[in-house]
């Protein structure tokens, strides 16, 4: 009977794993077992900060849409009640970028938004 070497199967997959540990510290790169628990460890954390990217994101939008008001004299929620109240509707990424490319634009919408409010 003749002897049975590792397939193709098992090479492919232990192949697959170390190549996406390229680049690992140390043992992380090199050795099977290590390297499966840190790409699955990897895995999940890119998961995780897929998501959470949308948020610093959010975050980011607002703190620039924040200090332009601010330079206009108004708080960042008064701005986005009068927004809403002067039904225009334009989401926080594209008010950041008008508030960075186009600061003429954006004091206009500030103007709008205040007197909506009425403030």
């Amino acid at each position: 009977m003749p002897r049975v070497i590792d397939g193709t199967r098992r090479k492919n997959r232990r192949k697959k794993i170390l190549g996406r540990a390229k680049g690992y510290w140390g043992t992380r790169s090199k050795l099977f077992k290590t390297a499966k628990g840190q790409v699955m460890k990897s895995l999940m954390y890119a998961y995780r900060d897929r998501h959470n990217r949308k948020r610093e994101f959010r975050r980011l939008w607002i703190t620039r849409i924040s200090a332009a008001c601010r330079a206009e004299g108004m708080t960042y929620s008064r701005f986005i009640n009068g927004l809403l109240r002067a039904d225009i509707a334009i989401n926080r990424k594209a008010l950041s970028n008008l508030a960075i490319e186009d600061p003429g634009a954006f004091k206009a919408l500030v103007e709008k938004s205040r007197q909506a409010v009425g403030a």
